[in-house]
């Protein structure tokens, strides 16, 4: 059903020819993620060829005569438990991924004795760069911690990669933290005055609105009532 939508990538580069993916793709992230999300609805309720019932009719059957089976109790950690890992080293400062700081007075007891500990596991959600989630030293229990800075925004990191893109395209070898911050704010702009001109321009304000910037906040930002880098030092 993916390969029938405009934009598919095909199975392989030899059945995908000369068809331009890119060109003709409209569905954002989450219009997909939609998408997905009804045609499971309509997959449970249409008979399966093999069992000749609804697959939804096999699982009242089943719950009926083994019981409901265990389902998520935790959502945060079921989360968790598919977000990609990072390995990084702990520092005085906390963390460093993609010139993004994170610092948590949770993590002070490990600071202290870092010099004797490994990497750790670490797990960020690409949608959202606000916070990551670090495995304790002894593998029990992951801890959310935020951004060192805390006035930064929620970004996702296809916007954090491009920023840093663009940041060395003009010159810039050394990226600090607040260089991508400022350049994010610049793409928004720029993406959200072409929104309605292209359909990447569409998928750019959808990434956005996944990384959890609320609209109006990031339309105040764009008008030029404060920015997110107001309150970091340079």
């Amino acid at each position: 059903m993916v390969h029938e939508l405009p934009g598919t990538t095909f199975s392989n580069p030899a059945e995908r020819g000369s068809y331009d993916s890119q060109a003709t793709a409209v569905l954002t992230v989450t219009e997909l993620n939609r998408r997905l999300a009804l045609a499971v609805a309509a997959y449970h309720g249409q008979v399966h060829g093999t069992l000749g019932q609804t697959p939804a009719g096999r699982w009242a059957e089943g719950v009926a005569a083994g019981g409901r089976p265990t389902t998520v109790t935790n959502e945060t950690a079921f989360l968790i438990d598919f977000l990609p890992v990072i390995r990084r080293m702990l520092t005085r400062t906390g963390f460093t991924i993609d010139h993004v700081q994170y610092y948590s007075d949770v993590l002070k007891p490990w600071i202290a004795h870092r010099a004797r500990l490994e990497k750790f596991v670490l797990r960020r959600d690409p949608r959202d760069l606000s916070r990551i989630w670090v495995l304790d030293p002894d593998g029990h229990a992951y801890l959310p911690v935020p951004y060192r800075t805390l006035s930064r925004p929620p970004i996702s990191v296809w916007e954090q990669r491009a920023a840093i893109v663009r940041l060395r395209e003009d010159g810039r070898a050394q990226v600090d933290e607040n260089a991508p911050c400022a350049m994010v704010e610049q793409m928004r702009l720029i993406t959200e005055t072409a929104a309605a001109k292209t359909r990447r321009a569409r998928r750019e304000v959808e990434r956005l609105s996944a990384s959890g910037q609320p609209e109006d906040g990031a339309l105040a930002l764009w008008r030029g009532r404060r920015t997110p880098c107001d309150n970091i030092q340079p």
